[in-house]
């Protein structure tokens, strides 16, 4: 049996404080009760100098932190509001969107094309996310699904004055076209 996979209630020998009783598994670490001190210790499980006097196994597989981060990245990274890396078309780096308002009083709005474009794209995933919903909700029927469908079908056509910033076509718009 390997040191650094015991259950708790294993009891192991230490070189400096002894005999003691596994509390605890946390990830990497043991929390560990040693008789003679009398006192609570946290040491690595990985410890080369364990020697184990009543090993238990545990009942389940141990999870250490760096698996539940791990895990908890991956859910972050799906869920976050990264758009996927489309590119922009190359006539259009480093241009400007300009909104000039017919008011001479108010100022005009530049906005890098960049920007504006990594927002169209934004707004493309939310609509492929909601499409996604539609089609998996479980208290929606097919009628129901092909109506609200047809809302993100328009949404999708009234996009497609956009298409001229995308580099490639396959990453265009695309409406319910005749």
């Amino acid at each position: 049996m390997n040191p650094s996979e015991l259950a708790e209630g294993s009891k192991l020998r230490h070189p400096s404080f002894g005999t003691g009783m596994i509390l605890s598994v946390d990830g990497d670490y043991y929390k560990i009760f040693f008789y003679r001190n009398e006192e609570v210790k946290t040491l690595a499980r990985d410890f080369e100098g364990f020697e184990i006097v009543e090993g238990k196994e545990p009942e389940r597989p141990s999870i250490s932190m760096s698996d539940i981060e791990k895990a908890v990245k991956n859910a972050v990274s799906e869920l976050s509001e990264k758009a996927p890396l489309i590119p922009l078309g190359g006539r259009w780096m480093g241009g400007t969107v300009v909104l000039e308002p017919n008011d001479e009083n108010l100022s005009v709005k530049e906005i890098p094309m960049e920007t504006f474009f990594r927002k169209i794209v934004m707004v493309r995933e939310k609509l492929r996310v909601l499409e996604q919903n539609i089609n998996n909700h479980p208290k929606l029927d097919d009628e129901e699904r092909i109506h609200l469908q047809q809302y993100i079908t328009r949404c999708y056509g009234s996009l497609t004055t956009f298409n001229v910033l995308f580099a490639y076509k396959e990453d265009q718009f695309k409406g319910s076209g005749k």
